[in-house]
């Protein structure tokens, strides 16, 4: 039984399907700010959170209770009724054992509670899909935690993110306010409370070809609040520095990439693509819940930086102001690099995994391709290292192990910075055993090596090799299955021989000696 490893591109695809699922089953951070890395890097304030309702502190406990019991509970009997006799329902369904229903049910929660503050048409709704499992069969619930928007009993998916403003946000788009017009001062510092990253839209006159586009664009997009103004002084509350046209539209966010105007044409399509490329930060915090946002993004190019907290925070101001020069361009990103969910998967990649010192790498979603930058990770070498990615200059980075002693060896051990010189550059045959060590049929392929290796230990002219290809890439081996047996011949490197790891000893002698035509050398019985 053979043992696959995933090429470098699928690997990327893993890495992606495996964030999509972590999104998918809204797997909910606690920091309702996910883009904001003031926020992120701030030291956690543990004192107690309070409300006051008429008059009344209520701990934060009591005030997510009250905001539960604006969620209806569904049951057999009701929940049929519930989302047939209504017009818009957004149901989540749960299961109380499940970890990320538990996260998500506050959050949850608490955009019922804003959602009715604000008289959105909508029934928010959960359901024990773990207690009721033929309503679940009925809504449609297969795994645990599901959001699903019903309109007039049909459903569709949610496609929001995944705090309480951001389901706010996306049920008010879709249940008929997919822009907030704001028309005065009040209503004005009121929205910059809620809201840290919105696209404004300024038109004298709310209607034209112009203005049909921003609100289609408005409903297309999922993630990001749309607002509308008609007076410039206004919009310059919103907006300071906008300008004096007939139509504006430009994307605030809370960092110090603050104000972006837009200057193309006024089309679904461009305006979408405009958010698409300004809507994150200068420097985004990785995190499982915004990952799906981030490996949707056209900006294919990505930079990572992984540290930890307070190394990060002496390279934020640096790494900014390097991200404004490459802006729509790359996109930066830090992870955490303690945070294992996050940071080892992608440090697995170039054999960093147990590093704890900052690292900073990149990826070229387009071509599938991992770099590295081996120096100090400096402003002027980080700015150097983003020139040539842009450029494509930079050399794609491949994983070794440090180069090994093999002048005793009867085996050679090959690492990724000794396969050139080792094996396509020599003059010599050679037969290469790739193994990993989570393979379960390779140590019994090894066996076998180092009994050929002493068989042939006469013929000046072949060598025996292996290479851990869990540790260790070059782009010339490319190999699906473990454990493989590979024969170089020293008149073709470029179009090895596989031979059968399932042969017996004999069998793999006799097709060596076939394909070398070795001399002087005889099978021995004890083969």
């Amino acid at each position: 039984m053979s043992t696959r490893k995933p090429t470098l591109r699928c690997i990327f695809l893993f890495l992606l399907t495996l964030f999509l699922v972590l999104s998918f089953n809204f797997a909910v951070a606690d920091d309702k700010d996910e883009d904001g890395l003031e926020e992120l890097l701030a030291v956690d304030d543990e004192v107690e959170q309070e409300a006051e309702v008429g008059g009344v502190k209520l701990s934060e406990a009591e005030v997510l209770s009250k905001a539960q019991r604006i969620v209806l509970e569904l049951n057999n009997e009701n929940t049929e009724r519930v989302v047939t006799g209504n017009e818009f329902v957004l149901v989540l369904g749960y299961a109380p054992w499940c970890p990320r229903s538990a996260e998500l049910m506050p959050h949850f929660a608490e955009a019922a509670t804003s959602l009715k503050e604000l008289g959105t048409p909508l029934l928010m709704a959960k359901l024990d899909a773990d207690r009721y499992p033929k309503s679940a069969s009925f809504l449609g619930v297969k795994g645990f935690p599901t959001l699903l928007l019903f309109v007039n009993g049909t459903s569709q998916p949610y496609s929001g993110g995944f705090t309480a403003d951001d389901i706010v946000i996306w049920a008010r788009k879709k249940t008929g306010t997919p822009v907030i017009r704001i028309s005065s001062v009040a209503e004005a510092e009121e929205f910059l409370k809620k809201y840290q990253t919105f696209l404004i839209g300024r038109f004298d006159k709310f209607e034209g070809p112009d203005y049909e586009e921003f609100v289609s664009a408005a409903k297309s997009d999922n993630e990001t609040q749309f607002v509308e103004v008609s007076q410039v002084e206004l919009a310059q509350f919103l907006y300071p520095d906008i300008k004096p046209t007939d139509h504006f539209l430009g994307i605030v966010k809370s960092e110090p990439e603050r104000y972006t105007a837009y200057d193309g044409a006024f089309t679904l399509n461009k305006i979408l693509q405009f958010i698409d490329y300004n809507k994150f930060p200068l420097v985004t915090k990785l995190t499982e819940m915004n990952s799906i946002r981030v490996y949707s993004s056209p900006i294919k190019l990505q930079v990572l930086v992984f540290a930890n907290v307070d190394d990060f925070k002496n390279l934020l101001d640096p790494l900014q102001d390097i991200a404004r020069n490459f802006k729509s361009k790359i996109m930066f990103l830090y992870v955490d690099i303690n945070d294992e969910n996050l940071a080892k998967p992608f440090l697995t990649l170039y054999g960093l995994e147990e590093s704890k010192n900052t690292v900073v790498a990149a990826f070229d979603n387009g071509m599938s391709s991992k770099y590295l930058l081996e120096s100090e990770p400096t402003r002027s070498n980080i700015e150097e290292f983003c020139n040539k990615l842009v450029q494509g200059s930079l050399s794609p980075y491949f994983k070794s192990q440090p180069i090994p002693d093999n002048t005793e060896a009867s085996v050679h051990v090959i690492v990724g910075k000794t396969f050139d010189d080792e094996i396509l550059s020599s003059k010599k045959d050679v037969v290469l055993e790739v193994f990993t060590p989570w393979c379960i049929n390779c140590e019994a392929t090894s066996k076998q090596v180092e009994k050929l290796a002493k068989h042939y230990k006469g013929s000046t002219n072949l060598i025996f090799a292996r290479i851990d290809a869990s540790a260790n890439e070059h782009p010339k081996l490319q190999v699906d299955d473990y454990p493989t047996l590979l024969l170089y011949t020293a008149n073709d490197k470029m179009d090895p021989i596989k031979l059968s790891t399932k042969s017996s000893l004999k069998e793999l002698a006799a097709s060596i000696s076939k394909h070398l035509k070795v001399k002087n050398q005889v099978v021995k019985d004890e083969l």
